[in-house]
């Protein structure tokens, strides 16, 4: 049947273009899939490269410099661009591909779907027909055998020599084969009805809707992918404000590099405190040569008393060692106590060893308090706790304070001035050696001195002036000898200052003088005292 080629060749172009759509579309997810995958490792190699070159130390330990500060923003900004990546990525993978993955599978099922209920209309279609034709044969074969019957009665009829009976036999079988073409062409007739009847439901009514409905599935799977396009863009559209930022943190943290500063943290970690030296004398060695009058030579300025050049003056080898400044510096042991440092990087370091030491006491202090409130707690309620088990503990961290205690003091004595000594200021007495310190807890506050340098001046028969007075942190046994007995909260006068031992020498009002730990004690000096700063 012509009709029913043509038709087969459609529905086979329609099943070959929905099967393309569809490929289409998978193809498209494959894109998407390659792309957030692509996203991803862009993400992980940016995190990398911030983890590789983020400073891998404590952050007191970090650079202060602003360029290096810039760096480290902007490498914090970088990695927040590589979490944007990072959710461009999933939002592709569960909005764009998962959905894509999703619609396929059940644009995929509706189109097999569809063309099933082609297939089977159009199976229907040709068992109408082939019911139609069987009929039609059928019709025509009875025909046949009914002009036959019909040929075969005339010929006896007509024929003298032919019995009655075997007219009637003739005439009988006529009968019924003209019977049998009449049911035929009844049957016939009632299949072809039939047939047209179907064959125009199937070309006006079922095949149209079929077509439509492949038709629409198609357009709704152009729709979906522009959808997805946008949707593509979109995840793209989100992140730009953010990234913007990110960009302009960055911008930002360049701005923020200043050289000045840099500078000056440089100046301020590298100084080193030193004075610049003095002028080298003149050191004649023709001092021994005779002249004569009438010489018209320069004659060198001789030293009064003919006394020879000091030679601590003399430049030696360790002198020319100190004037190193671009040259090879020339290694010198690392000392506990950085005396091989130079006087400010040496203030430093003591400085922050005494702050380390400071916050290891008042956590002593603390848990001591803590011990004391809980032995309060045993003593007045028995039935908690007994409160000897906590003495040795209570002993062990007074032990660890005073432990503490010593090795700041120790500290503090070797802690030199933020400032030099001018020469006017030590033969004056004002220049103080020690720096400004204070702690917390039971940590001595005030100031550290030098040993003063005009003791001399006063006989040792003649009472010590007063220079200040302290008030006692702690009581203090005074059981060694020339040491002096103190209560807590107990005022006492200053005679004489701490000389780097860790003592300073104390009178009581009653005219009772002796030696008192320095650490035991808070001290104010007076302000007209000789060679004395007034306690801050």
């Amino acid at each position: 049947m012509t009709w029913g080629t043509e038709l087969w060749d459609q529905f086979e172009n329609l099943d070959k273009h929905t099967q393309w759509g569809i490929d289409f579309l998978e193809r498209y997810s494959k894109f998407v899939k390659e792309r957030l995958e692509i996203e991803q490792t862009y993400a992980k190699q940016l995190r990398n490269l911030v983890k590789k070159y983020c400073p891998k130390r404590s952050k007191d330990d970090e650079p202060r410099f602003s360029s290096c500060v810039s760096f480290y923003s902007i490498l914090n900004e970088l990695n927040d661009y590589a979490g944007q990546r990072e959710v461009v990525a999933e939002e592709m993978g569960h909005k764009v591909y998962g959905e894509l993955m999703r619609y396929s599978q059940d644009l995929k099922s509706e189109r097999k779907q569809h063309l099933q209920e082609g297939r089977k209309a159009q199976q229907y279609l040709d068992q109408c027909w082939k019911q139609m034709d069987n009929s039609k044969k059928k019709f025509e074969r009875e025909c046949k055998e009914a002009e036959k019957s019909q040929i075969s009665y005339d010929r006896l009829d007509n024929d003298i020599n032919a019995t009655k009976s075997e007219v009637e036999k003739a005439k009988s079988q006529l009968y019924l084969r003209t019977h049998s073409a009449d049911e035929s062409k009844n049957e016939y007739a009632a299949q072809l009805q039939n047939f047209n009847g179907e064959q125009w439901k199937h070309f006006n009514v079922a095949i149209p809707q079929i077509f439509k409905n492949l038709q629409d599935m198609d357009e709704r799977r152009t729709v979906k992918l522009g959808e997805t396009y946008r949707s593509f863009a979109d995840v793209e559209r989100r992140v730009v404000p953010i990234i913007s930022k990110c960009l302009e943190g960055m911008v930002t943290a360049a701005k923020a590099v200043d050289q000045r500063k840099d500078s000056a943290i440089v100046v301020e970690s590298f100084k080193s405190g030193f004075e610049p030296p003095g002028d080298y004398p003149f050191e004649d060695y023709s001092q021994n040569l005779s002249r004569t009058g009438s010489d018209n030579t320069i004659s060198t300025p001789k030293n009064e008393g003919g006394v020879k050049p000091d030679p601590k003056h003399s430049i030696s080898k360790t002198a020319k060692n100190k004037l190193w400044l671009f040259g090879k510096k020339p290694k010198a042991p690392s000392l506990e106590d950085f005396s091989h440092l130079p006087p400010e990087q040496r203030r430093k370091r003591l400085q922050a060893r005494i702050d380390e030491l400071s916050k290891e006491l008042q956590k002593e202090v603390d848990q001591r308090d803590a011990l004391n409130k809980m032995k309060d707690v045993y003593e007045k309620n028995p039935q908690m706790g007994d409160p000897q088990s906590l003495q040795p503990k209570i002993s062990e961290t007074m032990c660890n304070m005073e432990k503490l205690r010593s090795e700041i003091h120790k500290n503090e004595v070797g802690l030199p001035s933020q400032e030099p000594w001018s020469p006017n200021q030590r033969a004056e007495g004002r220049g103080m050696e020690g720096s400004l310190h204070s702690t917390s807890g039971d940590m001595v506050t005030g100031l550290r001195f030098t040993p003063d340098e005009f003791d001399d001046e006063f006989d040792d028969d003649d009472p010590l002036p007063v220079i200040g007075h302290c008030k006692a942190l702690y009581s203090f046994n005074g059981q060694n000898e020339g040491t002096l007995l103190m209560k807590e909260n107990e005022v006492l006068y200053i005679i004489e200052e701490d000389k780097g031992d860790g003592w300073t020498r104390a009178r009581k009002q009653s005219g009772e003088e002796g030696y008192v730990p320095t650490s035991y004690v808070e001290i104010a000096m007076e302000k007209n005292s000789k060679g004395a700063v007034t306690y801050i």
